[in-house]
């Protein structure tokens, strides 16, 4: 549960944001988000031209994913990657993570490198090193709303258990809901009745493929 405490210390960030802008320049998208409400998680962004994000929106699908990664080895805060977004564009991106006094996650400070910046814009703020174009299949998802997330998400594991003909027909649901699972998909408000309605199977089962990972 979230104390005033934890709010004060994810507001205190928003300032940190500023200042990070100030000083890395237009290259960088800059979020802070909020794991209060995973619905609306985004309380400060700048440059969100890039993906067109806007504060309120929804955590995106590698956010939570990386969050996984990172709690899974405790003492670990930050994490750092190549990717692409939906567009194709490369980009250099650091997840860290935000804990209060007690030592839990309340929040995430993501910074996305646009590695596509000019070198004439990014030499306007400071000068380091080239910029390398990185090559990895990691893709994250924008949406506008939790509903085209959990949608885009259980398609996309649909088709990858669909197309593995090692996992059996008993097995695939147990598969889909297993990658669903792994993506944080479940951490979203209401995600067991969601994906239940769009594979087509009683919410019983999620919860049961669901209860048995947790104990796995």
């Amino acid at each position: 549960m979230f104390t005033e405490t934890d709010f004060r210390i994810l507001d205190s960030y928003k300032s940190v944001l500023d200042g990070l802008a100030a000083y890395l320049g237009d290259g960088y998208e800059i979020v802070l988000h909020s794991l209060h409400d995973l619905d609306h998680s985004v309380i400060k962004i700048i440059n969100g031209h890039y993906t067109g994000r806007r504060e309120g929106f929804p955590i995106t699908d590698l956010a939570l994913s990386m969050l996984a990664k990172i709690e899974e080895r405790p003492d670990t805060n930050c994490i750092t990657y190549f990717n692409r977004n939906q567009k194709g564009e490369p980009l250099k991106s650091a997840t860290i993570v935000i804990r209060n006094h007690s030592r839990m996650a309340i929040g995430l400070l993501c910074i996305n490198f646009y590695m596509n910046t000019s070198m004439f814009q990014f030499l306007q703020n400071m000068t380091p090193p080239a910029a390398q174009t990185p090559d990895s299949p990691v893709e994250e998802s924008y949406v506008e709303n939790v509903d085209e997330l959990i949608v885009q998400a259980v398609t996309e594991a649909s088709q990858k258990v669909q197309n593995d003909s090692a996992i059996s027909n008993a097995n695939k649901n147990k598969e889909i809901v297993s990658i669903l699972y792994q993506r944080g998909i479940f951490n979203l408000k209401d995600a067991v009745v969601k994906v239940a309605g769009l594979m087509g199977i009683s919410k019983n089962t999620v919860y049961m493929h669901v209860r048995n990972l947790n104990h796995g």
